[in-house]
């Protein structure tokens, strides 16, 4: 039994930005690849990434909340809400779901989901939360969501043995695929190939775990005889690291939210990326490097190992200030511009490919709602 067959799956993702609608929008994109699947995505009505320069198409627009005042309302309204999805989903008529990053109000949908009996599958992100994590009882409402689900999607072994740990889903019913890379548009050169100054880029959220307090230090040992520049961008809460970081000569910090559309060009700045995180599930921000051609450099924790020990672009050093010092050191030494073995990356083929193994695998398990 294969992936196919005149499916109709429904993907939704209900945050208004940030990496989960893209993500949504990225394995819809994916799964429209396969012949014979019917895509219906389900996005809040205010997500950033409906207001871009392509929007994805939307079947079904959800008015989430701002703010925790607006969530409470919302969750008081939740036997209206249930009606109203019902209501849609019998219009839709979906043979299987898939809640592609989980949030507060996805048990609702899951209920009316229940109820039409459809199938459900969750993809988790992340089994514990970070340091720094601003949404209370996230994880909460996420194991209850893995709990009720049919099947539950790792983008990584690290946090799929960290499910089975919590005892959130059978083994049989928990599956791992890579996190596939999210396209931002063609990339206008080669790493280095500006001939100038030594582009660095330290992007995503700026949160402990990210480890900005060991890149201030491994900045400091790199010094300045070497030529170099240094962004780190994101948003997160002012903390000494940063200020730490804004203190050296060569490095600038932006704190602020980057919109969708600046993305692309931010990352086409950079020669290489850099992620001296101190824990992690796996990243986004890797893959779309890699994707682009960057060379990125990761400490060696959590699913990062993982997902990079085998690809050329990237070098894995450990988690400490003089490992990473090192690795930005060589590499400023020697300016590589495109690693001997480099193949240049489809994602919209990687998203394709990610979703026909998730779809044949569930497939396999003989999962309802995939049998023909």
């Amino acid at each position: 039994m294969t992936a196919g067959g005149g499916s109709k799956i429904l993907v939704w993702q209900w945050g208004r930005r940030g990496a989960g609608p893209r993500f949504a929008a990225s394995l819809a994109d994916g799964l429209r690849l396969i012949p014979d699947i019917e895509v219906q995505l389900s996005l809040a009505t205010d997500a950033e990434i409906l207001r871009g320069r392509e929007p994805p198409p939307c079947a079904l627009r959800f008015t989430t909340y701002r703010g925790a005042t607006s969530l409470a309302w919302r969750m008081v309204q939740g036997p209206l809400i249930f009606r109203d999805l019902v209501r849609r989903l019998a219009e839709l008529r979906p043979d299987v779901a898939i809640c592609a990053m989980p949030g507060p109000l996805d048990l609702l949908l899951m209920m009316a989901l229940r109820y039409c009996n459809v199938p459900v599958i969750v993809v988790v992100h992340d089994a514990d939360p970070h340091p720094g994590d601003a949404v209370p009882l996230l994880m909460v409402l996420q194991r209850q969501l893995a709990r009720r689900a049919d099947a539950v999607v790792a983008l990584s072994r690290h946090v799929a043995a960290r499910l089975g740990e919590q005892h959130v889903v059978r083994a049989d019913r928990l599956f791992v695929v890579p996190h596939p890379p999210f396209s931002f548009g063609p990339m206008p050169s080669q790493p280095f190939a500006h001939g100038g100054t030594a582009r660095l880029l330290c992007f995503g959220r700026l949160l402990e775990y990210k480890g900005l307090d060991l890149l201030a230090s491994a900045m400091r040992q790199v010094g300045s005889q070497r030529v170099w520049e240094l962004r780190v961008v994101g948003h997160g809460p002012e903390c000494a690291a940063l200020e730490a970081l804004r203190a050296l000569p060569g490095v600038t910090v932006e704190n602020r939210w980057v919109p969708e559309d600046e993305v692309g060009a931010l990352i086409a700045w950079a020669d290489v990326l850099v992620l001296p995180y101190k824990e992690a599930s796996q990243s986004g921000v890797a893959p779309a490097a890699i994707a682009a051609g960057r060379l990125v450099v990761s400490t060696r924790v959590g699913g990062l190992v993982e997902q990079l020990e085998n690809e050329v672009l990237a070098t894995l050093c450990e988690p400490d200030a003089a490992s990473v010092a090192a690795v930005l050191c060589e590499l400023l030494d020697t300016r590589p511009a495109r690693r001997p073995g480099t193949l240049s990356v489809d994602p919209r083929l990687a998203w394709r490919d990610v979703a026909l193994r998730l779809l044949n695998r569930f497939a396999a398990s003989a999962l309802p709602g995939f049998a023909h």
